[in-house]
Order: structure tokens, then sequence, then C-alpha cells
């Protein structure tokens, strides 16, 4: 069973009739459930994530001291650390403050300042420019159990997806340096004999090429732990992750590095093909710069569009 469903199964058994039998005044304002770091939030863990902070909890959210005071807050950190110290074979982590950051007691504040820099999900431009997408992912990740508040839920809307500007500037940076590193530089490197070089250009492409998938598909890309497992998961494009690897995990001798220069060039057409479909570029060509250029052509906002075209990258 995965952490997220014996998270739930805790809170379902436990927790929610701890909440209903001794804080009924204060379900009203509260919320559940588990998203935030670790593979578990993602669906992603295993035996081995097992080795270390992972636990059946859960968390349950308050709003700020002006709804719910610091006296129920305590009182239901105490609540909370009596709820069994085993569940399904596993032991809970008896941290302090109770739950530690991952679980137990939160104040939603304090958790989206933590995560995104915002208190209240409310970005700039220059914070969806400039936030990691790893963040985002972790804010938005897991599932919510129950928000009778409203308040988590709105935020998690509010922070679900980049605006399409923002997006199209993203994807934009992010197709001129596959570009550069795949399309243009790989095939210099091998043919001066740096292989190391043309190995890091290799990288710096998947990068590239992995975040112009994510940025199509509408998700967030977690921790580049997780990445690939994130992207063998996604609806389009989801079949590029064993090319990848394929170019991450091979040498450059002179066979193998024509085979990685055409499948490089394979990515790049499926990726064109999608941003034709999607009316994202106006480019009719096989080079990923023009359609780069094309697609940052496209962006509404004259200030974001006239940025330059790395800007949020």
């Amino acid at each position: 069973m995965k952490g997220i469903e014996i998270s739930k199964a805790f809170f379902e058994e436990y927790g929610k009739p701890m909440l209903e039998n001794e804080f009924p005044s204060l379900l009203p304002y509260l919320a559940a459930g588990l998203f935030g770091s670790g593979s578990e939030c993602f669906g992603f863990d295993d035996g081995i994530s097992r080795d270390h902070d992972f636990e059946p909890g859960f968390c349950l959210f308050l709003p700020d001291e002006s709804v719910i005071d610091r006296k129920d807050a305590f009182n239901l950190e105490r609540a909370y650390a009596k709820l069994p110290k085993e569940f399904m074979g596993l032991k809970r982590n008896m941290l302090s403050p109770v739950g530690g950051s991952r679980h137990g007691v939160l104040r939603i504040d304090e958790f989206f300042k933590d995560k995104i820099g915002s208190s209240d999900g409310v970005l700039s431009v220059n914070d969806w420019l400039t936030l990691p997408e790893n963040a985002l992912a972790e804010a938005t990740n897991g599932e919510v159990f129950f928000d009778n508040y409203g308040l988590i839920t709105k935020i998690r809307e509010s922070i679900s997806a980049y605006p399409e500007d923002i997006m199209k500037k993203k994807l934009a940076g992010n197709l001129l340096l596959m570009a550069q590193s795949g399309q243009y530089n790989y095939k210099r490197c091998i043919d001066h004999g740096e292989t190391a070089a043309a190995q890091l250009a290799v990288c710096e492409f998947v990068k590239s090429a992995s975040e112009v998938i994510f940025l199509l598909n509408g998700k967030y890309q977690p921790y580049y732990k997780w990445s690939f497992r994130a992207l063998r998961s996604l609806e389009n494009l989801s079949l590029e992750a064993e090319i990848m690897e394929y170019l991450l995990t091979t040498n450059n001798e002179p066979e193998t590095a024509e085979e990685k220069y055409y499948a490089i060039e394979g990515i790049a057409a499926d990726v064109i093909d999608v941003l034709i479909d999607r009316g994202l570029t106006k480019a009719n060509c096989g080079d990923l710069e023009k359609h780069a250029y094309s697609v940052n052509d496209s962006i509404a906002d004259g200030d974001i569009r006239n940025m330059h075209i790395l800007s949020a990258v």
C-alpha cells in the first residue's frame, strides 16, 4: 500500500474520530490531507523510501490565530500526539514539535509561505518566473482528505498551473536551450573530439526537454530524483523518457554518437509536432530555435514578451 493510502486510512480510523469527538466546534475551520515533501506525497514511494521520514501520519491544517488561537492549536497538537504510535506495522515518528515539519498540526499560511514564499498563494510575475518548480509541485501534490474551511483548496487551485504567458515564457526559453545544447552543440562537441563536453550537452538537452514536456502537459516537474518517474506517467510525450534515459546512459563513441544525434532530432520533432498541433508556434521547420522565438512572440503581456527569452529558465 502506498504511503498516501496509509495516511488516509490512519486519518479515517483515528484522526477523523478524534476531531469529531474532541473538537466539533473547530471542525468548520480545519482541513486535513497529505501533501508537500516526500516521495509518498507524489505516490512514488516504495520499500526503499521507508528508511527515513516515513510514517502513518497526516497533516492537519489550521487557519491563522485570528480564527484558531494558540490554545486550541496546542490542544490539537496534544490530541494528535496521543494517536496510536503504530499503524499497519509502521511506527510513527515521535518528533517535536508534534509531527515535525511534514506531518501534524500546521498553520496554512506558514506552510505555503515556506513552500512558495506566499502565505495566501498570490504570486507576482517575478515570483512565477523565479520560483523553483519543485516547490510548486510540493504545494499542489498529494491529496486533501477534507477542507471544511476551504482555504487550502482555494490556494492550491490558484497555483495549480502556470499562467498562460508564464508558461509560454518558460516554454520558449527551454526550447531555445534544447536547440543550443542538442541540435547544435552536441554534434560540434563530438566533431571536436570532446566526448565529455558532448555528454554535458546531452545533460542540458535532457533537462530542457524534460521541462518542455512537463509544460506541455500542464504539470509541475518535481525534484530531479523523481523527474523521470513523473515523466513516465504523463499523458503526452511520456515515451520520450526512455529515449532520454538512453541519451544519458550511453557513451559518445562514433557509432553511438550518431545514433544519439538522431535520437535528439527525434525528440525535437515530436515536441515540434505538439507545438504545431496546439497552435503554440507559427514556425514551420525542424529548428527548435525558430519555434522558441515564435512561442515567445505569442506572449500577450508585452512586458513579459520583451524580457530576455531565457529569463524564466
